[in-house]
């Protein structure tokens, strides 16, 4: 089978598993882009949009995630974006410890079949994830964003070698027109990682 087919065969699964908030969800917001990319963006969940959808960001974040790709000439040709959690929680409140740890998996695999160079972790939730190894324990304990982005790192994650490159979130970006230069360099950074050849 091609990442195509894996994919559509991780999602048909997810879509099937009792997870938690799937009962409050109007549907699975699994992923979208390119199977084979080099690069995943990783966010923490859905909004509204997503939700009634079925897609990761189709909202205002997604529409500035877009424009901030095409600043950098990518598109969603180049790159595959997924969430941490698979449904969206109810008034978008901050998930559980459990919630979590129900969702973890089904990103791995994920991240399993598509094989990227690198994982961009977008915003300060999904950066501490990742900072983390997934164990939500000592989330609380990692730096926050603005500490770390653009800064490339190896990390393992579930045991996966991962180089993760945390970005500011492209909704934070709606509201502080400041980060935009900022986002702009980070990106300039993950586009030599992902031109090095020794990937």
């Amino acid at each position: 089978m091609d990442k195509i087919d894996l994919l559509k065969d991780v999602e048909e699964r997810c879509k099937s598993a009792n997870l938690p908030l799937k009962e409050g969800a109007t549907n699975l917001v699994f992923g979208k882009g390119n199977p084979s990319a080099k690069i995943v963006f990783v966010g923490e969940a859905a909004g509204r949009n997503e939700d009634l959808q079925g897609v990761p960001f189709v909202g205002a974040a997604g529409k500035n995630l877009d424009k901030l790709l095409s600043s950098v000439g990518l598109s969603l040709d180049d790159v595959y974006v997924a969430n941490i959690l698979k449904y969206r929680p109810s008034e978008n409140r901050d998930p559980s410890p459990e919630e979590i740890m129900a969702h973890t998996p089904w990103l791995v695999e994920q991240v399993k079949v598509i094989q990227p160079s690198v994982i961009c972790s977008l915003g300060n939730y999904a950066t501490k994830f990742f900072l983390s190894g997934g164990d939500v324990d000592s989330m609380k304990k990692m730096p926050g964003i603005t500490q770390v982005h653009g800064k490339v790192r190896m990390i393992d994650f579930m045991g996966l070698k991962i180089k993760l490159i945390p970005l500011f979130h492209p909704a934070a970006i709606i509201y502080n027109r400041s980060l935009i230069d900022l986002w702009e360099r980070d990106m300039e950074i993950v586009k030599s990682e992902i031109n090095q050849k020794t990937l």
